[in-house]
């Protein structure tokens, strides 16, 4: 069995406006907003929760 593949929503902070569409899409609430030391929110993954469909990376404007 191939093991899931987490996807990365973001690999720099000015790819992300916060918008909360990867959130939105997720069938098994594995993300959720989490802010950073200057308080703008970004979106994590829970490795636990998620079953590595892509709809987050497919709903998101800036890939």
């Amino acid at each position: 069995m191939k093991e899931k593949e987490i996807p990365v929503l973001w690999e720099s902070k000015e790819r992300c406006c916060g918008c909360t569409a990867c959130m939105a899409a997720c069938p098994v609430d594995a993300i959720s907003m989490q802010p950073d030391e200057e308080g703008f929110a970004y979106p994590v993954i829970d490795p636990d929760k998620c079953i590595g469909c892509g709809k987050c990376v497919r709903s998101c404007i800036y890939r």
